[in-house]
């Protein structure tokens, strides 16, 4: 078993609450969502609260898309913490949070995703790490997030 964390942050031309609306909201992620691509057939179910604290999303997809489930666990303006549950490719629990920083007119967003890698995922981790994984789809997701909150 072996700890993870993965961050990348981006400075975006828009005010806190409206970033914060694009993510306590899963609704919103389809604008900005790096993995909205991977499967144009993606199954998605929303439950629990409209947004914010208690607000779920489940999705089911291909192969590449997987299946799993996020719960929005915190929700302040500052900061957002999410649940997130993989069952398919691999089984994994995951810690998201999204924190915001106002900065003049603009907030600085930081997406770190943390947790443990078990069974095969930390056999996999030890040739391939977290960070190369997933990096790359933070950093669209944080550009795509940009545009959508600057629009």
């Amino acid at each position: 078993m072996s700890s993870f964390e993965v961050t990348r942050s981006t400075t975006v031309d828009a005010a806190p609450e409206n970033v914060h609306a694009l993510i306590d909201d899963f609704h919103e992620w389809q604008k900005w969502s790096p993995w909205e691509d991977v499967d144009p057939n993606l199954e998605r179910t929303y439950s629990g609260a409209e947004k914010g604290v208690g607000a779920k999303y489940a999705w089911k997809g291909n192969r590449k898309a997987g299946q799993g489930s996020m719960e929005i666990a915190g929700s302040a303006p500052e900061r957002i913490d999410i649940a997130l549950t993989f069952l398919k490719p691999f089984k994994a629990d995951h810690d998201i949070r999204f924190g915001m920083v106002p900065s003049g007119g603009s907030t600085e967003v930081t997406w770190t995703m943390s947790g443990e890698q078990k069974g095969l995922a930390a056999i996999f981790g030890k040739f391939v790490s977290m960070d190369k994984l997933v990096g790359k789809d933070f950093e669209k997701g944080l550009a795509r997030l940009k545009t959508a909150a600057e629009a």
